[in-house]
């Protein structure tokens, strides 16, 4: 089933856009809501808050379809990193693996607990992690695995059920899932603690995050971030209160409530269309775009379990160069460590495969 054209006549992102593991252009709807949010919120602010506080209560609901979960298990935070500090700021007393290639918003909460009593991080040299990998590292210190769902630099998707299987009840997988949630099917059901802002393939824009804690590890992981917003009776006057239930024991404070309706929106989104018919669609993009650039004569660096995310450059080529000629061309992408990161969505156009390989393959010189 391909995507509906519902869902893809809510964009208006230029048709060469490929950089969605930067940011993906939030839809009609969503900037709509945060509009409308802005002007009630202007004209009757009470009446605002109720209404936003009622589409929190319906995003929550929405994310925990998407994540496999139950709604009180979902709290919203400001950012993916948030909710990876919140992550670090509950465990001590052990281990946690962390890929040495991690995107550095799953590194430093680690680093930073580190020195004020949490887990110890201890890299896993692997460009891509796998069972295999991950049991060769494991020991009795090991308390937890940190991994990103997909890799923001080679689009590695992990395999997260396999990673759990490996684990055991006794230790902690932790994602970042912000790669690749929207955009392809995780194995979402394998994560104790995962994290994912709205910026990227989700297209909510910036400003709230989903934070997912499974009961079953509720109780090991201690609210070392919940401020008065996650404890009961926050405003009695005896301190500290008793955390509330679920993954809402982990927030600081009130998340934006116009940037959750706005998560809430574009969840919604990705629901009605399919994540399997979003997933098919970025797949099919994804292979004619590296199909266009073998042709122009790239080199293509593509995983076998793929997301959205591959790398291309042309040998002999300064990658600058193949990077400002698609540039010139009204190609967006990413430059980096040498590679050209091409991050299409299911609202890429079909030409666009054809604009690449015009603008790197080289032109033939003609003599008068």
């Amino acid at each position: 089933m391909n995507v509906q054209h519902a869902y893809l006549s809510q964009f208006r992102e230029p048709a060469g856009y490929l950089d969605f593991a930067r940011i993906g252009p939030p839809s009609l709807a969503v900037a709509r809501t945060v509009a409308q949010a802005a002007e009630s919120l202007a004209c009757d602010p009470s009446a605002a808050l109720t209404r936003l506080e009622l589409e929190a209560s319906s995003a929550r609901a929405s994310a925990a379809r998407l994540l496999s979960c139950a709604p009180h298990e979902v709290a919203f935070v400001s950012s993916t990193s948030h909710a990876l500090f919140a992550a670090a700021a509950g465990l001590d007393g052990g281990v946690v693996l962390v890929p040495r290639g991690e995107f550095p918003a799953n590194v430093y909460p680690w680093l930073r607990f580190q020195e004020r009593g949490g887990l110890r991080p201890r890299w896993i040299d692997s460009v891509a992690i796998n069972a295999d990998v991950l049991r060769e590292h494991l020991d009795d210190d090991v308390r937890a695995l940190a991994v990103s769902a997909v890799d923001a630099t080679t689009g590695h998707r992990a395999p997260l059920g396999a990673l759990k299987e490996v684990l055991g009840e006794d230790r902690l997988l932790v994602v970042d899932a912000v790669q690749g949630l929207g955009a392809v099917p995780l194995e979402v059901a394998a994560a104790d603690v995962l994290a994912c802002g709205g910026q990227k393939w989700l297209r909510a824009g910036w400003g709230a995050a989903l934070m997912l804690v499974r009961d079953r590890v509720a109780d090991r992981l201690a609210p070392g971030l919940g401020g008065w917003a996650g404890v009961q009776a926050p405003f009695g006057v005896r301190h500290p209160a008793p955390p509330l239930a679920g993954a809402i024991a982990h927030m600081a404070t009130n998340p934006d409530l116009t940037a959750v309706a706005a998560l809430g929106t574009a969840i919604d989104l990705v629901l009605s269309a399919g994540e399997g018919n979003i997933a098919r669609q970025i797949a099919r993009t994804l292979a004619n775009l590296l199909d266009a650039a073998r042709t122009a004569g790239a080199e293509v660096l593509v995983p076998t379990e793929s997301a959205g995310i591959a790398r291309v450059r042309l040998p002999g080529r300064d990658p600058a160069s193949t990077h400002a000629a698609l540039g010139a061309a009204g190609l967006t992408t990413t430059l980096r460590g040498g590679w050209i990161r091409l991050s299409p969505h299911a609202t890429t156009p079909a030409d666009t495969a054809d604009r690449l390989r015009a603008a790197i393959t080289p032109r033939r010189e003609t003599h008068p």
